[in-house]
């Protein structure tokens, strides 16, 4: 990302970084399951790439990637793909956001710093 999208005015979007509580499966192993729900909100910045198409279920449907940045902390570690993001800004209610992106790479620090993380995203139903 660019470095003008690495200051602090560029963080104008509020996202909920959503992940699934920890279920027992039934064989006393400890998986990902349930709603999502809620961890933390932060400011971010997202920077749009080029989008493409894929055939999922012969249907032809597009795709937008972001970059998403925010500022680093040691929660952010935690982030998987296993988690989403949700923008508040949006106005959703806990049934039924209105947009989700998925996360598709675990968080990289860009410059080495550790002050910013970018996470690639893909704007969607989570799957």
């Amino acid at each position: 990302m660019a470095d003008g999208n690495r200051r602090f005015g560029a963080l104008r979007y509020r996202l909920a970084f959503q992940n699934r509580p920890m279920v027992d499966d039934g064989f006393g192993n400890q998986v990902p399951g349930g709603a999502f729900e809620t961890a933390f909100s932060l400011a971010a910045a997202m920077a749009p790439r080029t989008g493409g198409e894929s055939v999922t279920a012969a249907r032809l449907q597009g795709n937008q990637p972001y970059v998403v940045t925010v500022r680093f902390s040691e929660r952010m570690l935690n982030v998987t793909p296993a988690w989403r993001l949700v923008d508040e800004r949006a106005g959703f209610t806990d049934e039924e956001p209105n947009l989700f992106y998925n996360i598709v790479a675990p968080g990289t620090d860009p410059d080495g710093k550790r002050q910013w993380i970018e996470y690639l995203v893909v704007a969607g139903r989570p799957s």
